[in-house]
């Protein structure tokens, strides 16, 4: 199989010799291109949103497999979810090989071993409910095939993201394949491919819990109270959407212990915390439902 993220670039030949302007011109350049090649592929991140908001809808739960610099990106996403959606941290999780050791020092080889893979997925309990995407810059790493094909076993929903044209495999249900071209350092696919997976990541995440009612208007009313910067951002949330001022809306939450979704419906229906809660839990914490005529949108 020709290998696209080993070619070398020949935009880039030079580079060694370039000046720094000159190089982080040529950088720059190649970077302002993965966009627009991600743009072409909507449609498929979109059967991959769609996999994962089935999970997630089942109490099912999206589980990123990868190695090296995407299986670290892929913890990375995971690993965001449960302050910005306050998910519990078992929702959406991510699988390195080599294990927690390799999120900060190269494994040598980890890739190469299929029998981890599925030792990781084993003592995940895998089910018919989960959906599992591998990343795999090449395609062709064992440790992440080896992850698919065992997820498929148990009738997970399985996709692949990879920057190489790569062969079908029946055991995974969608294969997202975008070209984003040679790397400006030949085979460093932490530069171009590793940018673009963040960027489908960030899509994958954050519509799947757009879609699961985590977000009101484009406002984190999930958002896990953990520090003073998010405190302040739920009171400023909770004041926008009650039109209330900062200090009552401080008081709100103290009220509502911290759930934003919560101290809103105490306020606009004038409801107790019990009764707010039993209100939000009756439209499975769809706020937007459970405000119905109180908000004009």
């Amino acid at each position: 199989m020709n290998k696209i993220t080993e070619e070398k670039n020949i935009l880039s030949e030079n580079i060694d010799i370039l000046s720094i302007k000159e190089a982080l011109e040529i950088i720059n350049n190649q970077d302002k291109t993965i966009p627009l090649i991600i743009n072409k592929h909507l449609d498929e991140i979109e059967i991959l949103i769609n996999m994962t908001v089935e999970s997630l809808s089942n109490n099912g739960r999206l589980f990123y497999i990868g190695c090296g610099s995407s299986g670290r990106i892929g913890v990375l996403d995971a690993s965001e979810c449960p302050p910005t959606f306050n998910v519990d941290n078992k929702v959406v999780q991510g699988i390195i090989a080599g294990g927690d050791k390799a999120l900060h020092t190269s494994v040598e080889g980890a890739e190469d071993i299929p029998e981890n893979a599925i030792n990781d997925l084993k003592a995940k309990s895998i089910t018919k409910d989960d959906t599992v995407i591998g990343i795999s810059a090449s395609g062709s790493a064992d440790y992440v095939l080896a992850g698919l094909k065992y997820a498929k076993k148990y009738n997970s929903n399985t996709a692949l993201i990879t920057f190489n044209n790569i062969d079908n495999h029946i055991f995974i249900d969608h294969t997202l394949s975008i070209i984003v071209g040679p790397e400006i350092i030949a085979g460093s696919t932490r530069m171009k491919a590793g940018t673009a997976t963040k960027m489908i990541l960030n899509m994958i995440t954050t519509v799947s819990m757009i879609k699961i009612k985590k977000i009101f208007k484009n406002l984190m009313v999930d958002l896990k109270v953990s520090n003073k910067k998010l405190l302040d951002r739920a009171i400023r949330i909770v004041s926008e959407l009650t039109k209330c001022d900062y200090e009552k809306s401080a008081n709100l939450l103290k009220k509502a212990n911290n759930n934003v979704k919560i101290a809103i419906l105490m306020e606009k229906l004038q409801l107790d915390y019990k009764s707010s809660l039993k209100k939000l839990d009756f439209y499975n914490g769809n706020l937007r439902n459970a405000l119905k005529w109180k908000f004009l949108v």
